[in-house]
């Protein structure tokens, strides 16, 4: 099972240190970094459609389909 998140503030989408837990119930969180592996860019499959992440040079992420 992978590490869910227990609550992101509201404000600024801030993540306390303590706040992953690997609970069934919670939401999942998946480090961008993991999905791209070593280059700026993953597809994810959702349905019958696939979308592009993408990370920026600006560190920005980037979801299209």
């Amino acid at each position: 099972m992978g590490i869910v998140h227990k609550d992101i503030q509201a404000a600024g989408g801030q993540v306390a240190s303590n706040a992953f837990s690997t609970s069934a119930n919670q939401t999942p969180v998946h480090s961008a970094a993991e999905l791209t592996g070593e280059g700026p860019t993953a597809y994810i499959r959702h349905l019958d459609q696939v979308y592009t992440l993408r990370i920026t040079r600006a560190n920005k992420l980037i979801l299209t389909k």
